[in-house]
């Protein structure tokens, strides 16, 4: 057994959905379990549609209708007669959604957000299943909320892992037969004990595929990105980027939680857990070597490797009455953080202060910071990069520095994170 995953930009029209098609025909020779995200830019569209319906905006029915139409404008490319059954589908997906939106203030906002948002992933899919079948590629869809049950924490759900795995095997074992090698189903999305869906966390369909990879003791899991690997940095920031052709499980984990794109922070856990090496390729060039995660008996690349996360917060903690920053204060300011949704990516403390670097796009920074100020003094920078170097040399850091102003900087061996100030 393999799994495919087959991100947004692989499915994000007509064309790209027949490249998927070439190469579940050319790549996969025995059983694959295919995990599809949404379409496109389908859950942003879906984020802005939800805050519209939810805010009672005016421009919420034409939202709704361009959405609907480049799905339909899809299908038109991929299956010319309008009565095949697929129209139907994905109306009818369209209709269920447009039933939820209309009573989805009446909600709380993260319930409200699983409910809508996870159409992205039920709406793709529907298409590509449907495509595949059309051109002679025997599949079954599965429904993914069927599947992985979760701790019920809406936007961020935890699996279940004992219950999932037992549905899991069940379900692919009874879908699948001599004619019928592949399985199709969603990204992202999951259940809580209740039934209703929950989502894994922006950009979790890596973490999806990963979770089938897990419970099917699978013998490896295929990622297809439109890049030709995993890179040693993001060519949106950096000129000349290297390829890296294989990276240990550790380095992996560490590249994805300092920022890393490429790879969801949660998706090497289970791989390692249970050694299914991991191969990023190419959708663009297929034949092309990619990256291998996890692989025994291979050099491990120590070429330098950059992440860079902007619109950093820079926030520095000072009790009031002069006393040191002990465990009981950094008790109390971690679960101010938990409470208001922030997401620390560095941190540094001295006998009197404490220091944080965090997303200053996430959670409620401002409120944060008034319910700390009550026993704290709070100063804080914003608009800032936070840059972290694995394999970093001297020569690296100063490279990468030029001319920006050093806020806060710390090293291990392995890696520097620096926090800029332009």
């Amino acid at each position: 057994m393999e799994i495919y995953k087959f991100g947004g930009a692989s499915v994000k029209d007509a064309d790209a959905v027949r490249n998927v098609a070439e190469i579940l025909n050319s790549q996969a020779k025995g059983p694959v379990c295919v995990v599809i995200s949404a379409m496109g830019k389908t859950t942003n569209a879906l984020e802005t549609i939800l805050d519209a319906f939810y805010h009672h905006q005016d421009n919420r029915d034409g939202l709704f209708k361009d959405l609907m139409g480049k799905h339909i404008s899809i299908l038109h490319g991929l299956f010319p007669e309008t009565s095949h059954p697929v129209y139907e589908k994905v109306r009818g997906l369209f209709g269920n959604l447009y039933g939820k939106l209309s009573d989805i203030a009446s909600i709380d906002y993260d319930r409200a957000y699983d409910r809508v948002v996870s159409y992205g992933e039920r709406l793709s899919t529907c298409i590509v299943s449907a495509y595949l079948t059309e051109v002679g590629i025997y599949n079954n869809e599965l429904d993914a909320t069927q599947l992985l049950l979760t701790d019920g924490r809406f936007r961020e759900g935890k699996i279940v892992w004992d219950v999932t795995e037992s549905r899991i095997r069940k379900a692919v074992e009874s879908h699948m037969d001599e004619q019928t090698q592949i399985v199709v189903t969603q990204g992202f999305i999951a259940s809580n004990e209740a039934g209703e869906t929950v989502t894994l966390g922006r950009e979790g369909s890596d973490y999806s595929a990963a979770v089938f990879a897990y419970c099917l003791d699978a013998e490896r899991i295929t990622i297809w990105k439109d890049v030709p690997g995993v890179l040693n940095a993001d060519p949106k920031y950096f000129r000349h980027t290297e390829k890296l052709d294989y990276i240990s499980y550790f380095d992996a984990t560490e590249l994805a939680y300092y920022g890393a794109s490429i790879i969801h922070p949660k998706t090497i856990k289970p791989l390692q857990n249970k050694h299914i090496p991991l191969h990023v390729r190419s959708f663009v060039e297929v034949e092309a070597p990619g990256t291998w995660v996890g692989l025994d008996n291979v050099p491990n690349s120590k070429i330098p490797s950059y992440i860079v996360k902007n619109n950093q917060i820079l926030l520095s903690i000072y009790p009031k009455d002069f006393s040191f920053v002990d465990e009981n204060n950094l008790s109390e300011i971690f679960e101010c953080f938990v409470q208001y949704g922030l997401k620390v990516n560095m941190m540094q403390n001295s006998a009197l202060s404490f220091s944080v670097c965090m997303d200053g796009d996430k959670g409620h920074v401002p409120a944060a910071i008034e319910a700390l100020s009550e026993h704290y003094d709070c100063r804080y920078n914003g608009d800032l990069k936070l840059v972290t170097i694995r394999h970093y040399t001297q020569e690296v850091i100063d490279r990468i520095v030029g001319d920006f102003q050093v806020l806060l900087e710390q090293r291990s061996r392995q890696a520097v994170q620096l926090v800029l100030k332009p």
